[in-house]
């Protein structure tokens, strides 16, 4: 049974910063690419940022780049994202997601199989 489990989110000024976590189970991690995405009340799910299966490549949205940072440890079977200079239009719902034999580039919901239960992450003004 596969399992994305993520941690850490919460409440924070804008500007802040946040670290989210997902921990992996039930699947040959080094097989997945790893992504983000997230959903705010009333929008649709969109994709925030993916990472390769060694993770030597990765790739953002535009409304994310030069303030997020994903990455990924295979040996603990865990990704990353770093959020900095936190806005409030970044509050929403964060999805952790896999995909078997992906690049972490692919930006569709559909093509990500496995989905964590999500964390709330909530930037204040």
């Amino acid at each position: 049974q596969v399992q994305l489990v993520e941690s850490g989110g919460g409440l924070v000024q804008a500007g802040g910063s946040l670290s989210l976590s997902c921990a992996a189970s039930g699947l040959t991690f080094n097989l997945h690419a790893m992504g983000w995405f997230r959903q705010a009340p009333g929008k649709e799910r969109e994709f925030v940022a993916g990472i390769s299966r060694a993770g030597a490549n990765t790739y953002y949205a535009d409304p994310v780049k030069g303030r997020f940072t994903i990455s990924r440890e295979n040996t603990k079977s865990t990704a990353y994202l770093q959020m900095n200079s936190l806005k409030p239009e970044d509050t929403a719902v964060y999805y952790c997601v896999a995909q078997l034999w992906g690049t972490g580039r692919s930006t569709t919901v559909s093509e990500y199989k496995y989905w964590g239960q999500g964390t709330q992450v909530t930037v204040s003004s």
